[in-house]
């Protein structure tokens, strides 16, 4: 062996490079360089296993979280393929209750890229008139079907409380009537909110809140409650008031 040089031949698996350098760093003398080279090296490389051990352990927790992310997408497909006829008829019921047709609907199921709602692309399906084929709602529907259309889907898969901004957008008349009865069944299992412009809707509500806009800079809102005369006299007036009434009574 050439002075001032040193070979190292390690037989031994890398984990046990973990064992000895603690022994060497006791023994070593300081001012030795070639001793001084062989720990550093010593030291570099059980650094390195250590780097290799984490990167094979996160291989590893990646390749369990990919096996758990199919189960929960193959899972959560199975669920949306069982729930989408019972749902869709469930639906269609609703509909033709409240004047859509034969209330014809379907929920449509599509594989689509991962995300983290799924692997799925869910869309609602509609033909409101016989003899035409059904079509995605949001290319189909008017605004009054739209209202009726998340009614009805609101009633069959709504939650606890459930808030319909104007759901009296486009009707009028005898649907409007079968809307509220809707709404006010809908009620006994749920606490809905309801802005309305309609007295047939209004009408059926429990209790009533009088919503008005205040001029100012800036424009407030107020929102007060209605006594039961307030309310009889609020739905006068969205029937065209009391000379109208008066007047039809008349006739």
């Amino acid at each position: 062996m050439p002075a001032g040089s040193l070979t190292i031949r390690c037989s031994s698996p890398p984990s046990s490079l973990l064992r000895v350098t603690e022994p060497i760093r006791i023994v070593l003398v300081e001012d030795n360089q070639v001793f001084r080279e062989a720990l550093e090296l010593l030291l570099q490389l059980r650094s390195d296993v250590q780097v290799v051990a984490s990167v094979a352990d996160g291989a590893q927790a990646v390749e369990a979280a990919e096996r758990r992310v199919e189960e929960l997408t193959a899972a959560l497909r199975e669920a949306r393929q069982t729930a989408a006829e019972p749902f869709s008829t469930a639906v269609a019921a609703e509909l033709e209750g409240i004047g859509l047709g034969a209330g014809e609907f379907r929920v449509d199921l599509a594989e689509r890229e991962l995300s983290a709602a799924g692997a799925d692309t869910v869309a609602f399906l509609i033909r409101p008139n016989a003899g035409m084929p059904f079509a995605p709602v949001a290319e189909t529907a008017s605004g009054g079907e739209l209202s009726r259309i998340a009614l009805a889907i609101a009633a069959v898969g709504g939650g606890e409380t459930i808030v319909f901004d104007e759901i009296d957008a486009g009707i009028g008349g005898q649907t409007a009537h079968a809307v509220g009865e809707t709404l006010e069944r809908l009620a006994t299992r749920a606490q809905v909110l309801t802005i309305t412009h309609l007295p047939q809707i209004a009408s059926r509500a429990d209790r009533h809140f009088r919503v008005e806009k205040l001029p100012g800079d800036p424009t407030h809102t107020r929102i007060e409650p209605l006594v039961e005369a307030e309310r009889r006299e609020e739905i006068q007036r969205m029937l065209g008031g009391r000379e109208f009434l008066t007047a039809v009574q008349r006739d």
